[in-house]
């Protein structure tokens, strides 16, 4: 009889050891795949008679679950065997199972409890709630419809619930002497470039601007020593675009206050994708992306074709429409060029007072404004109505680029050409889109080559031989 007590004695100290290495290798494990995660955290729960640790990502686990739940029953307990109990009896309680489903687990929000030599599981995620908004920039028919927030533990929470890989790596600094924004590096550490994460780190040291308010502003100190002409970072309120581009390898800067972050590096491909190009069919999603480059085309050189053919090159078109173009000049009493740039000029102002009007009045102050504008100009011979389709042309064309940023941009540049090609009619327009193209070519974004018009494959790891 002794020698059977002391056999089970015995077995009950090997199954005793056995478990304790167990949570010893998933804790070593964790920290392991989780070092530099500045979100996992380790805490240590004492009671007279027991003792546990509970491993958590911060912001994707919900403190409030994890003290009505854990926490407190925990340190109320009577006995170990009472708190054993009420673990096995919670519904969200998942067995353990091997090292990587546990790391997934945590990595989605669930909480790793090892008590009494056991590794548990715990579905204490947080929830998503109304306080989160939808994205008001970037719109899609189809897709996910939520943006991004004012508040940088929301977003970051927004990131991991989209992108729940461990690999995905936070850190933390603050950007202003005096506004001390705090911001977040965030990628992935298996995907993303060591050089371009190294640049940015660098830059955002160097940066001693004293107010950092806004991602756009962040992106302007960022940008100071490459004043470009087109955006070489991209802004966006969508967690989903920046789910996609940490699969792409690239680095997304995330700051507390503004519900946008900026992505970095970028090529010039990027700024004519929507995120519902991802759900599209392929063919319809080529077709779109070549609608786009079309509207790109037309945005920038078909007021200056109007200007070049009208009057430099009126050979150019066939007689009956060179014919049709002079009659419709023939009331107006200056040059093409001074036409089109007014034209372009009252289309900016009606643009801007768009956006800077009341959402309940500006679609339809700005609407009537530009029909009363269009057929007065017309009635008055101070335009030709072929001008006023060129401009609607040129102003859709603009609005079919899915990021502002770029938007922006071409606005600009449009003038550029305009100006170019009423010094020197088609030849220079086509010298202006030639230097255009070439800039283009020269320009890189944290040292990638920023000119490319398709998807690139990205590479498997920086990090990998």
């Amino acid at each position: 009889m002794l020698s059977h007590k002391i056999l089970r004695i015995r077995l009950t100290a090997v199954r005793r050891t056995s478990t304790m290495d167990n949570t010893r290798e998933v804790a070593e494990f964790l920290n392991i795949k989780f070092s530099g995660y500045s979100g996992f955290v380790w805490q240590e729960l004492e009671a007279p008679q027991a003792h546990a640790r509970i491993g958590y990502l911060q912001g994707m686990c919900s403190g409030q679950k994890l003290h009505e739940l854990i926490l407190s029953p925990f340190s109320k307990m009577e006995s170990p065997d009472q708190f054993t109990a009420y673990l096995q009896a919670l519904p969200f309680l998942k067995p353990y199972q091997t090292l990587t489903q546990t790391m997934e687990s945590v990595a989605r929000g669930y909480a790793v409890l090892l008590y009494d030599g056991r590794v548990l599981l715990l579905d204490l995620r947080t929830e998503l709630n109304n306080s989160i908004s939808e994205a008001n920039v970037e719109n899609v028919v189809q897709g996910p419809k939520n943006g991004l927030s004012e508040d940088l533990n929301t977003n970051l929470f927004l990131v991991r619930s989209r992108y729940p890989q461990p690999s995905l790596q936070i850190e933390s600094l603050t950007a202003g002497t005096v506004s001390q924004t705090p911001i977040a590096i965030v990628y992935d550490a298996n995907l993303a470039d060591p050089q371009v994460l190294d640049a940015l780190r660098r830059t955002l040291k160097e940066i001693k601007a004293p107010m950092i308010q806004a991602a756009n502003q962040l992106e302007l100190h960022l940008n100071r020593k490459n004043r470009s002409l087109l955006p070489t970072m991209m802004v966006t309120e969508r967690p989903d675009r920046i789910a996609f581009n940490l699969s792409q390898g690239k680095i997304i800067v995330v700051l507390h206050g503004t519900p946008f972050a900026l992505i970095v590096p970028v090529v010039f491909y990027d700024f004519f994708t929507s995120m519902e190009d991802l759900t599209q069919a392929y063919w319809v999603g080529r077709f779109l992306l070549t609608v786009r480059y079309i509207g790109l085309a037309i945005n920038l050189t078909l007021a200056s074709v109007y200007v070049a053919i009208a009057s430099y090159n009126p050979d150019f078109l066939r007689v009956q429409l060179t014919l049709s173009i002079a009659g419709s000049r023939a009331s107006v009493p200056y040059p093409s060029y001074i036409e089109v740039l007014f034209m372009l000029v009252m289309m900016e102002l009606l643009t801007e007072a768009s956006i800077r009007l009341p959402k309940s009045i500006g679609s339809t102050a700005t609407t009537v404004g530009g029909l009363i504008l269009g057929q007065a100009a017309t009635q008055a011979g101070l335009v030709s109505n072929i001008m006023i389709i060129i401009v609607a042309a040129v102003a859709i064309s603009n609005f079919v680029v899915p990021l502002a940023a770029m938007g922006f941009s071409l606005r600009v540049l449009k003038y550029i050409l305009l100006i170019i090609t009423t010094l020197s009619g088609l030849t220079g327009l086509i010298i202006g889109t030639a230097a255009l193209l070439s800039y283009l070519a020269t320009l890189e974004s944290f040292g990638q080559k920023y000119f490319r018009l398709y998807m690139a494959k990205p590479a498997s790891s920086p990090r990998s031989g």
